[in-house]
């Protein structure tokens, strides 16, 4: 599932009626992640609508919280900007499939898919890293940015494992339904991630990371976003495919399977 939120765009109508998909020798890993995705949405709705401890759509209708998409979605994967110094990465580094996920600190559908990665990257026979990038969908979520901001100070003063100290740590008070003011859990979760509450303080109000937090979500708009959790599977190839929605780990298996296979 997924997020949405209106850039001037119009949402297209969700799918009626799920419908199998059975990947064949003539049909490519690129043409089957959508429809992959449409019958995921189809599923998840049909089971029932989540729960969350903040926003929600009137009537959820995608399994992605979903920034205004076109009437004719398209997708320029290939523009994903190249892993950097800067990125925050997590799991094997020489893994053959590269996963660039672009989140909403306080989308629920972003909460799951965390799940999700975590489960993959973590795996004794991982064949994939994950690298985390902002997507905060303000109009749905006003506080993601300020949380994505916070998670780039702790990064600054602690270093990557902080970094996802931090992230893994937000994401499962928020799936829990832990709904202590924003302000009030980041503070903490920083610290509990090894950084200290005064240069902490001072990262906050300078606002110096504002700027990473744009360029990823501007990153985001140009891949083809609409929503989150948004992301981007790199095969082997340099080859790029879409992945859009709160995929279990199992479903993403199968695509890194499929990627490897086209390699």
């Amino acid at each position: 599932m997924n997020d949405t939120t209106p850039v001037n765009q119009t949402t297209p109508a969700a799918p009626v009626q799920p419908v199998a998909v059975v990947a064949a020798p003539a049909i490519g890993l690129k043409e089957l992640l959508i429809p992959i995705s449409i019958v995921i949405a189809g599923a998840l709705v049909g089971v029932g609508l989540f729960m969350s401890g903040g926003t929600s759509s009137a009537t959820p209708t995608s399994p992605v919280a979903a920034a205004p998409a076109p009437t004719q979605p398209t997708t320029n994967t290939d523009a994903v900007r190249p892993v950097e110094a800067r990125d925050h990465v997590k799991g094997p580094a020489d893994a053959p499939i590269t996963i660039v996920e672009y989140s909403d600190f306080d989308c629920p559908f972003c909460a799951r898919f965390h799940t999700s990665m975590n489960q993959l990257v973590s795996a004794p026979d991982a064949q994939v890293k994950w690298v985390y990038r902002h997507f905060p969908l303000e109009q749905l979520h006003p506080e993601a940015a300020t949380v994505a901001h916070a998670s780039e100070c702790v990064a600054e003063l602690a270093g990557n494992d902080a970094f996802w100290k931090f992230t893994d740590a937000y994401y499962a008070a928020r799936g829990a339904g832990d709904a202590t003011a924003h302000q009030t859990l980041i503070t903490r979760l920083a610290t509990d991630a090894g950084v200290s509450a005064a240069p902490f303080g001072e990262c906050m109000e300078s606002g110096r990371h504002t700027e990473v937090v744009q360029n990823d979500l501007n990153n985001a708009v140009e891949t083809g976003g609409r929503g989150t959790p948004w992301s981007i599977l790199i095969g082997p190839t340099g080859k790029t495919y879409p992945i859009n929605g709160a995929l279990t780990a199992p479903q993403v298996q199968q695509l890194i399977t499929l990627a490897l296979e086209e390699a």
